[in-house]
């Protein structure tokens, strides 16, 4: 094997020459042979994924025989000229081939749609390259093409691309890039060092093999299709490799340049690589982080000008609170954008912190989740505004493992600037602020040492902003602690508040820290973390099997949730 260049850019001979010695990397092809009779021998130009600076091009032979085309899929919106949808599809919901059978029905089925879509990894693939990357740091080279989770990675998509019959060139981009993951592997365990941009580089493979994969299983089945890796397409972000921020001025005009399609030839559906984008300075692979997805599809929207972007889920749609911990939750069918970011920010799994600033951008996109197990349901339409005259809490959020920091401070009374110092360690150590409430000697604010720091630095590094906070003031540190978010209409905070905290009056919860501040949707409470998860309980009984304090239309239950409730009341 020939390694030349840094770990993080690691250049790898052509894919058939380098994994050619490997037998992990030679039985695919082998078994594919066994299984098609039918062979035939495709010369294919392997196409450079995203970071095609550290791949060359190969020709590789392969011996397969797609399946027969099903007369069940009809080409949507042939109608259109270009198209007028975006619809992305998660990890679960493309996580095996008859997933991915489900996903293509879905899409067929809508056929007044014209549709651009955005697929995630394949089921748990991502998490399976994160502990790949793990393992490789301490694994001898020679037993990296046994790591059982590049094993569980391989077997996942070849079967997959045996059970649709994708294209035989197909089948050759996916175990080319099977063999530059295992080269980027064994790259990793030779230098003993997994960087940031490394990283992002081992976890683009699952959404570069998902989506020329899904692109294939439409073509063969009579749907024009085209894969796009969105990087190669302008999606251009910030060199902060793990957590990467789009560069909208760069990456809009180039987006709507690469998905307009041609007036002539059939309309195809535009498959697109969720999560990932191309670093500005460095051309390197960067990732938005995880659920990012939810980001690639509203930032395509806003490119096409579009009126609607569809994320498609495993849940109908954004519920009252987390179904892990309430069990009879209930679908809102409404959302402001301001909303739905702050019940991003502070828990919620439906949708990514990130995912609405193209449509606050826009002004003019609504984002509809939908659940890809349920397609009737009408899921939650999120838009510029709703109806909020009869609205008092739309949904509750919980957000463990918080740290809770009490800033204290005789010379802050009177002081200017102490204020301006605070924040200024924060801002040095790199450390975001959840929620902040303030008086005139104190400061207390909560923080989430895990968005900063990985799990064996939290102790050092949260002692280090505690050595830098004592200089100016004294601190008191509590960990272990949960933020109690109700999304609600802030307009209406105090029979909020006095129904709230009789319900922790009578379940005997104290609350440490309570902040409104800017926000028209949220308050937010901060309670003991063993206390959080009753807290939701008690909280979305009263608010959402109690009594109303206004008629519910026929539609809606006063709180943006489906009539399923007042059936409950």
């Amino acid at each position: 094997m020939q390694l030349t260049g840094r770990l993080n850019g690691v250049r790898s001979v052509s894919a058939a020459r380098s994994c050619g010695s490997t037998p992990v990397c030679a039985r695919p092809a082998a078994r594919a042979h066994r299984a098609l009779p039918q062979q035939h021998v495709a010369s294919v130009a392997g196409r450079q994924p995203a970071s095609s600076s550290v791949e060359r091009r190969s020709t590789v032979v392969v011996r397969s025989s797609p399946a027969p085309a099903s007369s069940s899929l009809k080409a949507p919106g042939q109608h259109l000229p270009q198209v007028n949808i975006v619809y992305k599809f998660g990890g679960s919901s493309v996580r095996d081939a008859e997933r991915m059978r489900e996903v293509a029905d879905i899409i067929c089925s809508f056929q007044e749609n014209l549709p651009c879509v955005v697929l995630s990894a394949m089921g748990k693939t991502t998490n399976m390259l994160l502990e790949c990357g793990e393992l490789a740091l301490r694994s001898p080279t020679d037993t990296i093409p046994n790591l059982k989770p590049l094993r569980a990675i391989r077997e996942l998509h070849l079967s997959t691309c045996e059970e649709l019959g994708v294209e035989a060139s197909v089948r050759a981009e996916v175990e080319a890039l099977l063999c530059n993951l295992q080269q980027l592997l064994i790259g990793i365990s030779i230098m003993q060092d997994l960087t940031p941009r490394a990283k992002d580089s081992l976890v683009s493979f699952g959404e570069r093999m998902s989506t020329r994969i899904f692109a294939s299983f439409l073509r063969v089945n009579g749907v024009p299709a085209r894969q796009h890796d969105a990087a190669e397409i302008g999606v251009v972000t910030s060199d902060d490799f793990g957590n990467a921020d789009i560069l909208y001025d760069q990456t809009l005009s180039k987006l709507r340049s690469s998905l307009t399609q041609e007036p002539e030839g059939p309309r195809e559906v535009q498959v697109v690589t969720g999560f990932l984008g191309k670093g500005v300075q460095t051309g390197a692979i960067t990732t938005l982080g995880r659920g990012g997805s939810d980001l690639t599809a509203t930032v395509l929207g806003a490119a096409m000008e579009l009126r609607e972007v569809q994320v498609w889920k495993d849940v109908d749609g954004v519920l009252t609170s987390d179904p892990r911990i309430v069990s009879n939750t209930i679908p809102v069918t409404e959302l402001t954008y301001e909303e739905a970011t702050e019940l991003a920010f502070f828990g919620a799994q439906v949708l990514h912190p990130l995912a609405m600033q193209p449509a606050i951008r826009s002004q003019a996109m609504d984002v509809r989740v939908k659940n890809s197990y349920n397609r009737q349901a009408s899921g939650t339409i999120i838009s510029k505004a709703r109806d909020m005259s009869c609205s008092l809490v739309t949904s509750i959020v919980l957000k463990n493992n918080v740290t809770l920091v009490d800033i204290v401070s005789s010379r802050m009374l009177g002081q200017f600037g102490f204020l301006a110092n605070v924040f200024d360690v924060f801002r040095s150590q790199q450390v975001s602020v959840d929620v902040v409430a303030s008086s005139e000697v104190s400061i207390s604010l909560s923080l989430d040492p895990k968005k900063s720091w990985s799990d064996g630095e939290v102790g050092e590094e949260l002692n280090h902003l505690i050595f830098e906070l004592e200089k100016i003031s004294s601190v008191r540190v509590r960990s272990g602690m949960a933020i109690l978010s109700l999304i609600c209409n802030v307009e209406r905070t105090s029979e909020i508040l006095l129904r709230t905290f009789k319900v922790l009056l009578e379940e005997g919860i104290n609350v440490s820290m309570m902040s409104q501040g800017a926000s028209k949707v949220n308050i937010s409470l901060v309670v003991d973390g063993d206390e959080g998860q009753r807290a939701v309980r008690a909280l979305h009984k009263e608010f959402f099997e109690g009594p109303q304090s206004c008629l519910p239309s026929a539609s809606s239950n006063g709180n943006g949730a489906t009539a399923q409730a007042a059936s409950r009341r």
